[in-house]
């Protein structure tokens, strides 16, 4: 077994530490990766946990140490790998990238951006290493997006757009601020007191 080190082990993050030994050529979140991907023409793979994530643990152990599946993520994608508690500004961005491509999120988070706008193609979450559960196996998924950017760019292109906006539609709703009148806090109170059971105590059902 060689031993490998990536951009990652300059990095405090424990969880980014975890993965400075993978032979993935990870890359921190920043210009750097951003530019060679630019330069390089090349898909943007991103992965996102957290140090006591389980299924992050999972799909380390089965896809980012095992040397065939690190060549073609290095030879094919420029990969970065972000910490959700380090920046939770990212995270929050391909969450809602990943719940509106499969439905569902979690972590480990898998991202495909394009690398010009870092616009999400694809996402999903835990990929086992081959196809099993259900899902499509992680090498099988690298090869499928690899060869989509080669024959399918304006596909891909028009995806990214529409998965743009839709977390944009996302995001500003999170952001718009909820007015709270008297009649609503009255509507509350008077809902609360409904649920409420004087003689055993709690709201709702036991």
């Amino acid at each position: 077994m060689h031993q490998f080190t990536n951009a990652l082990v300059h990095e405090t993050s424990p969880y980014l530490l975890q993965h400075a030994h993978n032979p993935v050529n990870w890359r921190p979140w920043g210009k750097e990766a951003f530019e060679e991907a630019r330069k390089e023409d090349k898909p943007i793979f991103l992965s996102v946990g957290y140090a006591t994530c389980y299924w992050c643990h999972v799909m380390e152990r089965e896809s980012f140490e095992d040397e065939e599946i690190a060549r073609v993520m290095n030879e094919h994608f420029v990969c970065i790998k972000v910490d959700r508690e380090e920046r939770p500004d990212v995270d929050d961005v391909y969450m809602a990238a990943t719940q509106i491509v499969s439905g569902g999120g979690g972590w480990p988070m898998s991202v495909f951006l394009e690398p010009k706008g870092l616009k999400p193609f694809y996402a999903g979450t835990y990929f086992p290493a081959e196809d099993k559960y259900g899902r499509p196996g992680f090498g099988s998924l690298l090869r499928g997006v690899r060869e989509a950017w080669v024959k399918q760019r304006a596909e891909i292109d028009e995806q990214a757009d529409k998965i743009a906006e839709a977390i944009e539609a996302v995001l500003s709703r999170k952001r718009e601020p909820v007015k709270l009148g008297s009649e609503v806090v009255r509507h509350a109170i008077a809902g609360l007191k409904g649920s409420y059971d004087p003689e055993h105590g709690g709201f709702g059902g036991g």
